[in-house]
């Protein structure tokens, strides 16, 4: 006991040394803890950031969807409903510059639209996928206003005689009210009168065939 108490002194600065040694673990253990809030708050805001840059990118994924379908909706307008082009004719005229640019660009929209939106989250699919959806929507305003101003003006009076007893004869073949063979004639006809005059798209005649084939007897070709 006695030679314990003879090293009494060193009592204190041991006890400094542990003092010491304790308050800078309480300091470390402090630090860790606002290390992990403050990683925890920048991994939180990064997750914020992320979800809001998705939310952004969907919603601009969107609108350009919309965009795409809008225009493909009015030239389908052209493509579906002869009577409509017979009005119109240069909207399938491909030997005009502004025709065939707006057609070429639709080629190429169509192209670039991916059946998983979701690719289109990634920035460069979908920056060329917006620019040519832009591209398409831009051609086909230039041509649907040139072809409106000009409608029938560059074929002869002649020619825009033969385009009128088309239009007309078409009604008839669309017309529910006439027979079927009344609206096969008039269908042969149109045809008939627009060869070399204005190129049909395929999709309207099929459309108006199939209308007029539903109103056939079975077993009677169109």
């Amino acid at each position: 006991m006695n030679d314990v108490l003879s090293y009494w002194w060193l009592i204190f600065p041991i006890g400094g040394v542990v003092g010491g040694w304790a308050a800078r673990v309480a300091s470390y253990n402090e630090k860790r803890r606002k290390d992990k809030i403050e990683l925890a708050r920048i991994k939180a805001s990064a997750q914020t950031e992320q979800l809001r840059i998705t939310q952004t990118s969907k919603a601009a994924i969107t609108k350009v969807l919309a965009r795409h379908e809008d225009v493909n909706a009015r030239w389908f307008g052209y493509e579906l409903d002869l009577a409509t082009l017979i009005q119109y004719p240069m909207m399938t005229d491909l030997r005009e510059p502004l025709t065939l640019a707006f057609h070429r660009a639709k080629v190429r929209a169509d192209d670039l639209r991916p059946t998983d939106t979701d690719e289109l989250l990634d920035p460069a699919v979908f920056a060329e996928y917006r620019d040519a959806v832009g591209e398409y929507a831009t051609s086909f305003d230039a041509a649907e206003r040139e072809a409106r101003r000009r409608k029938q003006g560059d074929f002869s009076p002649v020619e825009r005689e033969r385009l009128e007893r088309a239009r007309r004869l078409v009604a008839v073949a669309a017309d529910d009210a006439a027979t079927p063979a009344e609206r096969q004639a008039a269908y042969r006809k149109a045809r008939a009168e627009l060869d070399g005059l204005i190129a049909v798209p395929p999709a309207a005649s099929q459309q108006l065939e199939g209308r007029i084939a539903a109103a056939l007897e079975p077993g009677r070709e169109l």
